[in-house]
């Protein structure tokens, strides 16, 4: 991966994270301000829309920063080793968590009146959207695997060669 590659995604990164740390200490707040005028019978989805849209974002946080480690580790060359595989299960494990939260919220939203069914089908599409992320970087972390495997073989095989030479 190129200098200016990393860079760039690195400062994607940062404007996330930042992004992120706004939403949690401003956004979420005005939010919880918002919500106190609710209508007496949806009062009940005030605590549980905060604490669904606050682990979302912590879950996005841990994304992140796993995304940063792993691009730290391909920029020197170790990322084709067992240490990468904590940052691959712990984004897989956060997609996971995040698909969850999102069906939470359809449950939340889904009895009464307070949104309409379809709105609360598309956010159970948007759950298994998720979801579906989670299972591609299942498959991603097979293949980094079969790549460590190959890389393991190809450092072993040569130091045969260097032994014949």
């Amino acid at each position: 991966m190129g200098q200016l590659t990393v860079r760039a995604l690195r400062a994607v990164l940062v404007g996330l994270l930042a992004g992120s740390v706004f939403v949690e200490a401003v956004m979420v707040p005005l939010l919880a301000l918002d919500l106190d005028g609710l209508d007496p019978d949806y009062a009940y989805l005030r605590t549980p829309l905060l604490l669904i849209i606050v682990l979302g974002v912590v879950a996005a946080q841990v994304v992140l920063v796993c995304v940063w480690r792993l691009v730290t580790m391909v920029r020197r060359g170790t990322v084709f080793s067992p240490a990468a595989f904590r940052y691959v299960d712990v984004v897989t494990g956060a997609f996971v968590a995040a698909a969850l939260l999102v069906f939470a919220l359809a449950v939340v939203l889904a009895p009464g009146e307070a949104v309409a069914p379809g709105l609360v089908l598309l956010i159970c599409g948007a759950a298994l959207a998720v979801m579906g992320v989670a299972l591609v970087v299942l498959v991603l972390r097979a293949l980094l695997a079969q790549a460590v495997a190959r890389d393991v073989e190809a450092t072993r095989m040569q130091a045969e060669l260097a032994e014949v030479i």
